[in-house]
């Protein structure tokens, strides 16, 4: 498959000790988000799937780098990560996963519905590339009401062969929309390997089909993401017109909590799970001067912060009943809802 790999000098000035530190803990805290969701999943505390992104932290944190905070974002069912790296809070996060009073939305969306439009997190979403068109609008209304914010929205692999991406990608290009897509390629779509059930030469050129412009980069070298999507976001923003961002990944946990992943090849697997973007940009801040003592902290700042959370989730009120009422079309009246059965 094409893929075009950007140089990470092409950003410029290095950015400082305490922005790469910063960057650092939140891959940290998505990582132990994502491992007490899976344990709160397995000990009966959290209902529904639990879909973890663990491996994948430096997309959402080099893409979101790059993002003002009022820009929007749009996600998908693997989609803890991104909300905590474009800045929602991760003890609401938990409260909502947990069903709890205080969560993001309420305690009534779990796992796969974290919303904040407060940071632009336009929310997760279980089906397939509908994120992707959640993006769009927004891109449009940007255009519509003259704002200089951009739409960005991550999606897998998988969802290279859904109708509503292609047409996304189509329509963005038609009419020109500050519109940044963003393949987060972990090479499998849920419990199949992508490339068994995917023609052509890749994601990239379809993106290029349809009229946008498409480069690629290793997703697990956070410097890289973060110079070309910070590249990227300033041409879409600049130009008012889409563009497309392929970045190779792997997930290191099955699809969803309870998946042990028996379909993927043993040796693949194996080899895969040597390369994990945390460490290798720790070896990178190492190799830069950054003091071990500084790296261990960012680790353990996180895991701290991701156990106060959960015990906090542990003992936080269940929503009133009331609650479950808000935020629905209002019908009326419960005996005028004969009439719509």
């Amino acid at each position: 498959m094409d893929q075009r790999v950007a140089d990470p000098r092409e950003a410029g000035r290095p950015p400082s000790t305490d922005v790469r530190l910063a960057r650092l803990r939140t891959m940290h805290l998505i990582r132990a988000f994502e491992e007490a969701a899976a344990e709160g999943f397995f000990a009966g505390a959290i209902r529904g799937s639990v879909h973890q992104s663990i491996g994948q932290e430096a997309v959402a944190v080099g893409v979101c780098a790059a993002l003002r905070r009022d820009d929007w974002l749009a996600s998908t069912h693997r989609g803890h990560g991104h909300a905590i790296a474009k800045g929602a809070d991760p003890r609401a996060m938990m409260l909502e996963l947990f069903g709890r009073a205080g969560g993001t939305c309420g305690g009534k969306g779990g796992s796969m519905h974290i919303a904040d439009f407060g940071v632009g997190m336009l929310g997760a979403n279980g089906v397939v590339a509908d994120g992707v068109t959640l993006a769009v609008g927004a891109a449009h209304a940007a255009i519509i009401k003259g704002e200089d914010r951009i739409a960005a929205a991550m999606f897998g692999d998988g969802a290279m062969n859904r109708g509503p991406l292609l047409e996304a990608l189509n329509w963005t290009a038609a009419i020109g929309l500050p519109m940044l897509f963003v393949c987060e390629d972990n090479g499998y779509a849920a419990t199949t390997r992508t490339a068994d059930v995917t023609a052509g030469p890749g994601p990239m050129a379809r993106a290029e089909a349809l009229g946008v412009r498409a480069e690629g980069a290793d997703g697990n070298d956070l410097d890289a993401v973060v110079t070309i999507a910070t590249r990227m976001v300033n041409e879409v923003r600049a130009e008012r017109r889409p563009a497309f961002l392929h970045l190779r990944t792997y997930r290191r946990r099955g699809h969803f909590a309870p998946d042990k992943a028996g379909y993927r090849d043993a040796a693949e697997h194996a080899e895969r799970m040597k390369d994990d973007p945390i460490e290798r940009y720790e070896v990178a801040l190492r190799a830069a001067g950054v003091p071990d003592a500084a790296i261990d902290a960012a680790a353990a700042d996180a895991r701290a912060a991701v156990a106060g959370y959960v015990a906090d989730a542990e003992v936080a009120p269940f929503p009133p009943l009331r609650e479950a009422f808000t935020d629905v079309q209002d019908l009326g009246a419960p005996e005028e809802l004969a009439r719509f059965a």
